[in-house]
């Protein structure tokens, strides 16, 4: 066997060569590279000529300029690609757009003035739980003298005035319609709230009617747009009504069948967060723990409890909190880490989630939870509604773990696709005196390396147990098949801290 092909072993006229080839010296193997995908839909001003195919986005304002400014769409890329600061570093963020499908929410306020304002005041609305939307504000000022007309002139253009609003204002025969900038069922959680500031100088506020959005797109164009693209968090704006869709296509890590994709040929699972404002501990739990969710692995709660904010900011909220921590330590979940940007509730109420034995209860049934921490939902527990009866613990419940199992078999594929297939399969102990062919034994030395890596990125343990379990052979009736198995033990995260104390007095002097 030559060592060099630089020049053809056929040559014989004198020359001198040289070749660059390719190679990998190293034998560590990256973190699987997560990659965000959002489903939503843009502004009804933005449907003519509406493109669906993905688009890659590394700023709020592509979003905007292509789906408009307040959608759905927007709102999500705003809180995953924030104006200040990054929070998502070189993660893949992606849009999967569906036209909107329905009718808009329309809230109609009314606003009285006695006669004409009393006092020199500044009013603000809370839209959706916010009184500005990246530092532009809702507020507005009125002086004494000011009529109704006038007030409500000062309250549109408050609104017009931000760009990001995801909701409109106009003149409706004497009060003000809020009518959302796009259609659907998600246009539903549209709140308009206004705060005097304590000084109401004789203007009264008061909902007139509140007419929501309906309609939900289809998103199964959406996700057979995934291809081979490995989407890991999917940031679901449509909540309950498409869990079925996901899980479907996602499938199941079935150990006798697994689908979707989670099919060992395709083996690009996801999570899809959805997020919630429900805070009643019943509520929740009648949509994790029904009987179609126990055995399921992809849908996760986005809990914002009592929130004003729309659902789907919650779920982008949680993807935001999570996803670089699964890039850079994979090791650790999220627990402790705060939504970067939802609105609390006013009065700090959040139900249910307050009471650790409720959350208990929650995160028991699949569902998430989280705390309220200065002044910010904080992550107490990420939990896929995976939990069937008699499975102690349920293995695919917590997203961490799933992402520790994801990370291993990303890195196992990338060996057996650099160091084993297409080589040819030798006995093991035959000598040979060529490259690329590969023995059994060198497969369970490959297996070796891979455990004492995952383990000394503590994402699994007891490497002399899995090392111990390896074993490759090959096929009986394929001798171009090679069988491998091994097993390995996942590191788990300290979630509950249990210390006992004893004490007594001291009697010694």
């Amino acid at each position: 066997m030559s060592i060099s092909t630089a020049i053809s072993l056929d040559r014989v006229s004198r020359v001198i060569g040289y070749k660059l080839k390719k190679a990998n010296f190293g034998l560590n193997t990256p973190n699987l590279p997560h990659r965000i995908a959002v489903l939503g839909e843009g502004n009804t001003a933005n449907q003519a000529g509406f493109d669906t195919s993905p688009f890659s986005f590394i700023s709020a304002k592509e979003v905007g300029d292509r789906y408009g400014y307040g959608s759905p769409l927007y709102q999500m890329a705003r809180i995953l690609r924030p104006i200040a600061g990054n929070i998502l570093g070189g993660i893949e963020t992606v849009i999967y757009p569906q036209m909107e499908v329905g009718s808009a929410t329309v809230i109609k306020v009314g606003v009285t003035v006695a006669t004409t304002v009393t006092a020199n005041a500044v009013h603000k609305i809370y839209i959706s739980g916010r009184d500005n939307i990246d530092g532009v504000s809702f507020k507005y000022s009125l002086a004494i003298g000011d009529d109704a007309a006038t007030v409500r002139q000062k309250i549109i253009d408050a609104v017009s005035n931000v760009l990001a609003a995801p909701c409109t204002a106009a003149e409706a025969t004497l009060d003000i319609d809020f009518t959302t900038k796009w259609a659907g069922l998600t246009s539903a959680g549209l709140q308009v709230r206004f705060d005097t500031g304590g000084i109401a100088a004789g203007v009264v506020y008061s909902e007139v009617s509140n007419t929501p959005g309906a309609g939900e797109p289809d998103v199964a164009a959406s996700l057979a747009l995934f291809g081979d693209e490995w989407n890991t968090d999917i940031v679901n704006s449509y909540g309950v009504s498409t869990f079925s869709a996901l899980e479907v296509f996602n499938g199941v890590a079935d150990p006798d069948l697994p689908t979707g994709r989670y099919e060992p040929t395709v083996f690009k699972p996801f999570v899809a967060f959805w997020g919630s404002l429900l805070s009643d501990k019943d509520d929740v739990v009648a949509i994790t723990n029904a009987a179609a969710r126990l055995s399921q692995m992809t849908n996760i709660l986005a809990p914002a409890p009592n929130s004003e904010g729309f659902p789907f900011e919650a779920a982008a909220n949680m993807c935001a909190s999570t996803a670089l921590i699964f890039v850079n330590t994979p090791h650790v979940g999220n627990g402790g880490k705060a939504y970067p940007d939802m609105p609390i509730p006013a009065d700090n109420d959040i139900g249910d989630f307050s009471s650790y034995d409720a959350r208990d209860f929650m995160a028991k049934r699949g569902a998430s939870t989280v705390l309220l921490k200065n002044g910010a939902y904080t992550v107490q527990d990420m939990f896929t509604s995976y939990h069937p009866a008699g499975e102690t613990p349920p293995k695919f419940r917590k997203v961490r773990d799933l992402n520790v199992l994801w990370n291993g078999g990303f890195r196992w594929l990338i060996i057996m696709d650099r160091d084993v297939q297409d080589k040819a399969i030798v006995k093991d102990g035959e000598p040979v005196q060529v490259g690329d062919v590969i023995a059994p034994k060198q497969v369970r030395q490959l297996i070796g390396s891979h455990i004492d890596q995952m383990v000394s990125l503590a994402m699994y343990t007891d490497a002399a147990f899995s090392k111990a379990s390896a074993d490759v052979e090959i096929e009986g009736t394929n001798p171009a098949r090679l069988n491998i198995f091994f097993r390995v033990k996942i590191t788990s995260t300290a979630d509950i801290v249990s210390p006992d104390v004893e004490f007594d007095f001291n009697f010694s002097s």
